[in-house]
């Protein structure tokens, strides 16, 4: 489908990647992997035609289809959830607005004979056809399935897009995308946003996917369970497997261990010729055979070692001043957002120099508990922090709320107080921005890089209470571990939210659930929490809750209804079973109607009575496509 060739990129005189060549091809689910900055989303951007190269092509099959989801987006306010969904059946919505269009005219005019009605008429006729090969009596429940599949709720579809977080809106662009029939998929950290379910939805979805999908993340169990081929960016050059991610890393390893040994073979072979020629070339009986080895060894092509790219940034957390031996106490903390309850009647209790995670479904209160800590709206109940105590807060969001058009030097020289502006510089070049790109802009920065800036930021205020919300979204592997590292030897307190286990393992001696509006607590690190809920991962233990919930049977639903709430569910299910049923009938008369207008034109023409009740038969679909949908509520709600 694309070939790529000869393709480089630079900026500022570096090189991304140089002459770089690859296919993909259908079928080819590539995990594009590499450190933060090597150059992964510009690649996305090429391919999708947002860049151009320096130099190289790609060439692509005759109309192929590429859909990208991009970092940023931004969306036309005033639309809902499923009017956003449906911009992606432009010319679907655009077919069905002449078909209403026509429609309208015709149910207004009177002047059956005239060649403007039957010109009407013919239209209709070819708008229709074109509307149902194009999907058109599919497109909307399709796209019900899709958002549900994402985690949307029913009752959410009618919200404007502006009421949800960014991460909402990155799910409904996703939809968006899922729903086009694209050839490629383009996903930049499409996960970031997703909880599990919804995580396992998407996978599932991509390995169904023909096409092909080139996905930039540094989930590793994702890129597992998807990808069946991984492209590493590193120092300008590509490395490409036909291996998913964890298997890729063990080829890759194999692969430079062979050619070190075979390097130190050469290298060992080379030094014993130069010897040789060293002994030979002043004897006048030897020079020939010295010339011999000297045009030999000239002609040896020396094996290359592929470079490892061991960059890593360099980063402590140091602690400001002991705080009082209770550094966070928590009483009957209860939260709601509208009617949707969050947390009912928290307690709890945190000593200095506790390392605690918190862990759980997305939902469940995590990051809403963090909020409060700091303060950030109202809620019920109490939370003191103790003497001293001076909070250090990494948001699920933070890289967010750096200014795009300040540079990183300003960045951090406005945060700076005298005591650490000197410094700035050299902390800067700690998490690997040095020379000259102090001086690009934060809008430039890849979402890694834009983390990394962030921690960056946070170091300069006085800590001794560290509170991390996800705070390995969008980090590479490697800054991953080193951040791990420097949580390990902080000697402060560390409150984390994440459902990452590599990252949690050995970082945390206690582990609280977050569930049902309560939280639970494990006295032991993430390894003791998943043997006692019996699991392997974190994955395991959301999915296995989400399997439960599915499978209660009729009768362990009906215990939590009132007697008035079963009879009432009774009746709406009725309903909706009628509703479809009529939904089914309709339908199947309206193609029937569609077939006989395709081959029996002329004759129905002359036939009134046709077009009213073809009409008629729309306009009730219609009204049982909204009863459907609002019979759909009124269940949901009980």
């Amino acid at each position: 489908m694309l070939n790529i060739h000869n393709l480089s990129v630079s900026f500022g005189g570096t090189y991304l990647f140089e002459e770089v060549t690859f296919r993909l091809g259908s079928g080819d689910r590539v995990g594009l992997v590499g450190k933060n900055g090597a150059g992964k989303s510009t690649m996305l951007k090429i391919l999708a035609g947002d860049l151009k190269p320096d130099s190289g092509t790609i060439a692509t099959e005759k109309e192929v289809k590429i859909g990208f989801l991009r970092q940023d987006i931004d969306f036309e306010l005033g639309r809902t959830v499923l009017q956003e969904a449906y911009q992606a059946f432009e010319e679907i919505v655009r077919v069905e607005l002449r078909i209403d269009d026509i429609n309208h005219q015709l149910a207004n005019r009177t002047d059956y004979e005239s060649e403007y009605y039957h010109n009407l008429i013919d239209e209709l006729s070819e708008a229709t056809h074109q509307y149902e090969i194009l999907g058109g009596y599919h497109y909307k429940g399709e796209t019900e399935k899709i958002l549900l599949g994402l985690g949307f709720k029913r009752g959410e579809f009618n919200n404007l897009t502006e009421s949800f977080s960014g991460g909402w809106r990155m799910r409904i662009e996703l939809a968006k995308l899922l729903l086009q029939s694209n050839d490629v998929l383009l996903l930049d950290e499409p996960t970031n946003h997703l909880d599990i379910e919804s995580i396992i939805w998407l996978e599932s979805f991509l390995k169904n996917f023909p096409g092909v999908v080139v996905i930039v993340s540094h989930d590793k169990m994702f890129l597992d369970n998807v990808t069946n081929r991984t492209i590493e960016i590193s120092l300008g050059k590509i490395y490409d497997y036909n291996k998913p991610y964890s298997k890729y890393l063990i080829a890759r390893k194999e692969q430079r261990e062979i050619q070190l040994a075979s390097s130190k073979n050469q290298a060992k072979k080379i030094e014993e010729t130069e010897k040789l020629i060293e002994k030979f070339r002043y004897k006048a009986s030897k020079a020939a055979m010295a010339q011999s080895l000297i045009k030999k060894l000239e002609k040896v092509e020396r094996i290359e070692v592929d470079e490892d790219d061991n960059s890593v940034m360099s980063i402590s957390f140091p602690v400001s001043v002991t705080p009082g031996r209770v550094v966070v106490e928590a009483e009957h903390v209860s939260k709601s957002f509208g009617d949707k309850k969050v947390l009912t009647d928290i307690s709890l209790l945190v000593e200095r120099g506790n390392k605690i995670a918190f862990v759980g479904q997305n939902g469940q209160g995590k990051s809403t508990f963090i909020k409060a800590i700091v303060n950030e709206f109202k809620y019920d109940g109490t939370i003191k922090l103790g003497h001293n105590v001076q909070l250090g807060y990494f948001a699920q969001n933070q890289a967010e709320y750096l200014d795009g058009e300040k540079t990183l030097l300003d960045t951090m020289l406005d945060a700076a107080n005298d005591s650490n502006r000197s410094k700035v510089r050299d902390m800067l070049g700690a998490f690997l921005f040095r020379g000259d790109d102090v001086e690009k802009k934060v809008k430039v920065l890849s979402g890694g890089e834009r983390n990394r800036l962030a921690l960056c930021k946070l170091l300069l205020q006085p800590i001794n209470v560290l509170l991390m919300d996800e705070p390995t979204n969008h980090l590479d592997i490697k800054s991953k571990n080193v951040l791990k590292e420097a949580l390990k030897n902080y000697e402060g307190t560390l409150l984390i939210v994440s459902h990452d286990r590599d990252f949690l393992q050995g970082l945390t001696n206690t582990v609280y659930e977050f569930k049902d509006q309560k939280i639970k607590e494990y006295l032991g690190d993430i390894n003791f929490f998943l043997e006692q809920r019996n699991a392997q991962d974190m994955r395991e233990i959301e999915k296995k809750d989400e399997i439960v919930s599915v499978s209660k049977s009729p009768q362990q639903e009906k215990k939590s209804l009132s007697y008035e709430e079963q009879k009432k569910q009774k009746s709406l299910q009725n309903r909706l079973s009628k509703i479809e049923s009529q939904i089914n009938e309709l339908e199947k008369a309206i193609r029937k109607d569609d077939e006989n207008l395709a081959e029996n034109y002329e004759k129905l023409m002359e036939d009134a009575s046709f077009f009213a009740a073809y009409e008629q038969k729309k306009k009730d679909l219609n009204q049982l496509m909204e009863d459907w949908e609002t019979v759909h509520m009124e269940m949901d709600s009980i």
